[in-house]
């Protein structure tokens, strides 16, 4: 029996901002319509919300482990209908979409054993009493979304948040409702959360803004670009509210000297081309020795030049679609404008529809528009570097800060090395695109605040650490 019935999917109070189409970007075909919420929904969802979160509260963990338990079998048993909505929801070739419901399914058993885990301490006090702390459910959690892995992204903050007490709301990208949304609550549904915990609210940027707004809320989950990131922490700044924030990147992969370079091009296409280059971690910049310079751009966009683009639902291809017509705009100005000002173009930069070809720049400098800004899209910008000093500087350089890729056959020089190039995340030996439900994820400077997601991070992220006392008899004062 299917799990996920368009038919089912009118929300049990209607969603007030209209409809909008779920469309197939490889076909423009439409696979369903779904019910968008206005900001005003946002308000009447947190309230059911927070009256459900007080018994959901005070379960028994056990009682919401299990429920997490069952939500990852269930993306397990469900995995082939799930599939086919990530490949055609979000232009996602069948592998891709593979680890993706693993590693959702895998965020839930984390979520779930987490559940057991929000412990305190014992304190020392001056006083003759009891003090203690422990962990609390911060209440009601907002959650945003946004197209590229939308399950995942979903998942990692809903699965943690609501094992550890809290209710949420969730609001993924419109263009990817279901995946990033309405098949997650048919999941936890079917797992026996208890109604009125989750919230999907697809909309628009007035919908987020009403839900970083709200004052039920308490805490804020949001996965996006940089400059929405900055609005959403701004928001949430002036209503004295945690905002959790994973943003944008210009990841480096640093090739060093004594590489093995049929090894680290593999690495580069999956890091750049994956996925279309439609992930936060993408090898956006590639800095290679000198003296591996050119072999290596001839190898890269030889290997470019033979991967397959196609419809990944109905073709064998290594590439898919990119979400929409305004996202291949960008990526094409951005390859454009960089051949303008110098570089050479190596290979690809030519498009068929949403089809983008994956795109080998070379001889890009500081100023180089493909180079210096974050286009999410298959594009694999790369320089040269003489020193190991320039390297570090090099990939150092810019806003961002989320991953860090580093190929070379002496560990402990990578290892060096990536010690002085502030990163989230650091990677020897292997490309930037790395994601495991037990580790901590997230970036510094212009790529968010820190490590929020993953084992321990989630118990600071979706708890509030309470301290208690308890004395025999009531303190006495003077007055």
């Amino acid at each position: 029996m299917p799990l996920l019935d368009p038919a089912t999917w009118q929300s049990a109070a209607p969603l007030t901002g209209g409809t909008a189409p779920v469309v197939e970007p490889a076909t423009g075909d439409t696979l369903a319509t779904v019910e968008l919420a206005g900001p005003a929904d946002v308000s009447a969802a947190a309230a059911r919300a927070a009256a459900a979160q007080r018994a959901w509260g005070r379960a028994p963990y056990t009682e919401r482990a299990a429920v997490l338990r069952r939500a990852g079998d269930l993306l397990t048993e469900h995995a082939a209908e799930l599939r086919t909505w990530i490949v055609r929801e979000t232009g996602s070739i069948p592998g891709k979409a593979d680890f993706e419901l693993g590693t959702a399914a895998q965020e839930c058993y984390e979520a779930a054993a987490l559940a057991s885990r929000p412990g305190g301490q014992v304190l020392p006090s001056a006083e003759p009493r009891l003090s203690y702390t422990r962990r609390v459910p911060t209440g009601v959690v907002g959650v945003i979304a946004p197209f590229n892995v939308p399950l995942v992204l979903a998942v990692r903050s809903v699965a943690p948040a609501l094992a550890l007490g809290n209710a949420v709301l969730l609001k993924p990208d419109a263009r990817t409702a279901v995946s990033g949304g309405l098949a997650l609550a048919a999941v936890l549904a079917a797992a026996g959360l208890p109604e009125g915990l989750l919230h999907v609210l697809p909309g628009g940027r007035d919908t987020g803004a009403a839900l970083v707004a709200e004052p039920r809320v308490r805490v804020v989950s949001f996965t996006g670009s940089t400059e929405s990131g900055r609005a959403v922490g701004a928001a949430a700044g002036r209503e004295l509210k945690r905002a959790h924030l994973e943003l944008g990147g210009n990841s480096a992969l640093v090739v060093l000297a004594d590489a093995d370079v049929e090894a680290a091009v593999g690495q580069a296409a999956w890091g750049s081309f994956f996925h279309q280059g439609q992930i936060c971690m993408t090898a956006g910049r590639h800095l290679v020795h000198e003296s591996l310079y050119a072999e290596y751009v001839e190898r890269l966009a030889e290997r470019a030049e033979s991967l397959a683009v196609g419809d990944p639902y109905r073709e064998q291809v290594h590439l898919g679609p990119l979400i929409d017509r305004g996202q291949l705009d960008r990526v094409h100005a951005l390859v454009e404008a960089s051949a303008a000002q110098g570089a050479k173009l190596v290979a690809g930069g030519t498009y068929r529809g949403l089809f983008y070809r994956p795109t080998v720049l070379a001889g890009v400098t500081d100023d180089t528009p493909a180079y210096r800004e974050e286009v999410f899209g298959p594009v694999a910008p790369v320089r040269s570097f003489a020193t190991l000093d320039e390297a570090a500087e090099l990939a150092a350089a810019g806003p961002y800060g989320l991953s860090l890729g580093i190929v070379t056959r002496d560990i402990a020089l990578g290892l060096e090395l990536a010690d002085r190039i502030p990163t989230g995340i650091a990677h020897v030996n292997d490309q930037t695109v790395n994601d495991e439900a037990v580790a901590p994820f997230g970036g510094v400077g212009a790529s968010g605040t820190g490590a929020r997601f993953g084992g321990e991070a989630n118990l600071d992220a979706f708890t509030e650490l309470r301290w208690t006392t308890v004395r025999r008899e009531p303190a006495g004062y003077p007055f």
